[in-house]
């Protein structure tokens, strides 16, 4: 095991020390997009086998859709890889230069960040969004899927490196760990800080709780995805009650789902129309006491708990609040520092909400199901961070490099 994991480490260190020109990048992706095309019953043949396992392994059903493939899917994954192709390499690019009194020019220059490593479960359009992403920054990844997807991701990362081989490239820029034991997971987290630079994990809690306690390498990533929408006391009943079904419902598995709806104290008629709307849809509304004055459908009670819940289902916890002041302290209290929204026609009430939330994404007056590296137009995403140091957010192209500072003289000493 430990010697499985030493080569795949030692094979991407060796991968990076070829710098690749952005014309051959873009072939590269061109590529994999032609045998994505032309290898897609292959795919959808491979992904069945996954299905047919997890299904005896009784995975939910949730996972299951996120598991499967159609021609539909696998439209989606090829546009995303031409949309990722499509954007200016960004390895390379000067973000400021300067020049000292003493003369000295002085350039802050984009660089790879080196080895990724990507722990994920589930959805296969993540080995091709993450292989397209980190390879078009320059940087080696190695994927570990879970063990539901082997087959899928196992035949898209052959495809990488298949165009990776035809032009040239070496392969070892994307590596697949070709082996379901989770005893390799904690080898990689804890024993390969030499190897690794950074660790994203993409899944559920209980994977990214794992990842970020075993990991002696850097984290990019979130536990928890608690998100918030505040119906401020000047937002437009119709709106609110249309941007709150799509928040919660439109997919309740996914991290960017409102799992707490705040509301001004003055919006009674609101609270009547969106949560009869939630109620009629099939959510399950856990309500503090003073929304049941209000509302005389079914809630169950709010508990002291309830707050810090993320539900990822049809369940949503609802709050009244006295002022935009109280929802910015309730969230940045309970919340995961994910995505919070506020509805609201006052663009100063919006503003002070969206800059004093101390969340990685603050939304006016739409879904907190945006929180999406495709919706965001990064072409994919390798994953979102709720961290406090960069990157934040949706991680796509350009958030997957570092920097190094270029100094210029001309024979200039330091006296």
């Amino acid at each position: 095991m430990s010697k499985l994991l030493k080569k795949i480490g030692l094979n991407s260190r060796k991968a990076l020390n070829s710098s690749i020109s952005p014309k051959k990048k873009n072939k590269v992706l061109k590529d994999f997009v032609k045998l994505i095309e032309i290898n897609k019953n292959k795919i959808i043949s491979e992904n069945k086998k996954d299905i047919f396992y997890a299904r005896g392994k009784k995975l939910k059903e949730n996972l299951i859709q996120r598991l499967t493939l159609s021609n539909n899917k696998l439209k989606s994954i090829i546009d995303s890889v031409k949309t990722i192709t499509s954007f200016k390499d960004p390895i390379d690019q000067v973000t400021s230069k300067w020049k000292r009194p003493n003369g000295l020019e002085i350039r802050r220059v984009t660089i790879p960040i080196g080895v990724i490593g990507v722990i994920f479960e589930s959805r296969p359009n993540v080995t091709s969004d993450v292989s397209a992403l980190c390879f078009k920054s320059g940087n080696a990844v190695i994927l570990r899927g879970g063990s539901e997807a082997y087959n899928s991701n196992k035949i898209l990362v052959n495809l990488f490196r298949k165009a990776l081989k035809k032009n040239k490239v070496n392969e070892n820029y994307v590596q697949f760990i070709n082996n379901k034991s989770r005893k390799l997971v904690d080898y990689l987290l804890s024993k390969m800080e030499n190897s690794i630079d950074v660790v994203i994990p993409r899944g559920g809690k209980n994977l990214v709780k794992k990842v970020k306690q075993l990991s002696k390498v850097p984290v990019i990533g979130h536990l928890e995805g608690i998100c918030h929408t505040y119906i401020d006391k000047e937002a437009e009943d119709n709106m609110a009650n249309k941007i709150v079904l799509n928040a919660k419902l439109r997919n309740t598995s996914i991290c960017g789902a409102t799992e707490t709806l705040l509301i001004h104290k003055s919006k009674s008629k609101s609270v009547n129309l969106i949560l009869n709307s939630l109620a009629k849809s099939g959510c399950k509304i856990l309500a503090e006491k003073k929304i049941n004055k209000l509302f005389k459908g079914k809630t169950y009670p709010a508990n002291n708990n309830t707050w810090s819940k993320e539900h990822l289902s049809p369940i949503i916890s609802v709050k009244l609040v006295n002022n935009v002041k109280e929802a910015v302290a309730h969230i940045n209290k309970y919340g995961t520092m994910h995505t919070d929204a506020i509805v609201t026609k006052n663009n100063n009430t919006a503003k002070f909400f969206i800059k004093n939330v101390k969340s990685s994404i603050a939304i006016q007056n739409s879904s907190t199901q945006f929180a999406d590296g495709g919706e965001f137009g990064f072409g994919g995403e390798v994953g979102i961070s709720t961290n406090t140091l960069p990157p934040r957010g949706p991680v796509g192209l350009n958030q997957l490099v570092s920097y190094k500072y270029e100094v210029y003289g001309t024979g200039q000493i330091r006296k």
